[in-house]
């Protein structure tokens, strides 16, 4: 009987719960400390909204480093830090390498936008993240095409699709600008970093060799 598929060699199983581990972890961690600076600020008072980012201020541009820790309320929190945690779970499982560059590019060239561009008012949160991600996690997924990055695209696009109208003008206490360029950088990370973790290895048919060898005659 013909073999027709050739066999990926098989993933070290330490390797991939090391793997589930670390993206289970990061994100939880992020959100502990999102957490634990809003805990304290509410319980010592302290005004940490000042360290929001006020746009084209000198002292804003300070914002660009500390703004996502900073939350107007615990349900600004809870919102974003739960959307943190699921969107950091499946970009740091699916594309370990480039998440972590793109989090770091969304986070200062993304506030660097907010401080440049936005209205004068103190932006404050880690929704600029999490659009950041969303957008990340789709223009990813769409530029890589193997299956697990579809699957996530599409799981992102079901649970947080919404966010695609979040990078317009809403409510005036909003910060829409946070959401716009966070999600310009996330695709644009998307788009050039999708090389950065390796691609799954392609199934090979034997077909396929007896056309080349055909070809070659």
């Amino acid at each position: 009987m013909l073999n027709l598929r050739r066999p990926a060699p098989p993933a070290d199983p330490r390797a991939e719960r090391e793997r589930i581990r670390q993206a289970l972890l990061w994100p939880l961690g992020w959100v502990a400390l999102l957490i634990f600076i809003h805990a304290l600020q509410m319980l010592l008072g302290l005004p940490l909204s000042r360290l929001g980012i006020l746009p084209r201020d000198g002292l804003g541009a300070l914002g660009i480093l500390t703004a996502p820790l900073i939350h107007g309320s615990w349900g600004h929190l809870l919102a974003n830090a739960s959307s943190l945690w699921v969107l950091g779970v499946i970009t740091l499982y699916g594309f370990p390498r480039a998440t972590r560059t793109a989090l770091v590019l969304i986070w200062l060239v993304g506030g660097l936008g907010v401080w440049l561009f936005a209205r004068e008012a103190l932006h404050i949160g880690a929704s600029g993240l999490t659009h950041g991600l969303m957008f990340f996690a789709v223009v990813i997924g769409i530029r890589r095409r193997d299956a697990l990055s579809i699957a996530f695209t599409l799981i992102v696009l079901f649970l947080y699709g919404s966010m695609l109208w979040g990078i317009f003008p809403a409510a005036p206490g909003i910060s829409f600008e946070a959401h716009l360029f966070g999600a310009v950088v996330g695709a644009l990370c998307g788009w050039f970093l999708y090389d950065r973790d390796p691609l799954p290895v392609s199934t090979h048919y034997d077909w396929e060799d007896e056309e080349e060898d055909s070809s070659d005659r």
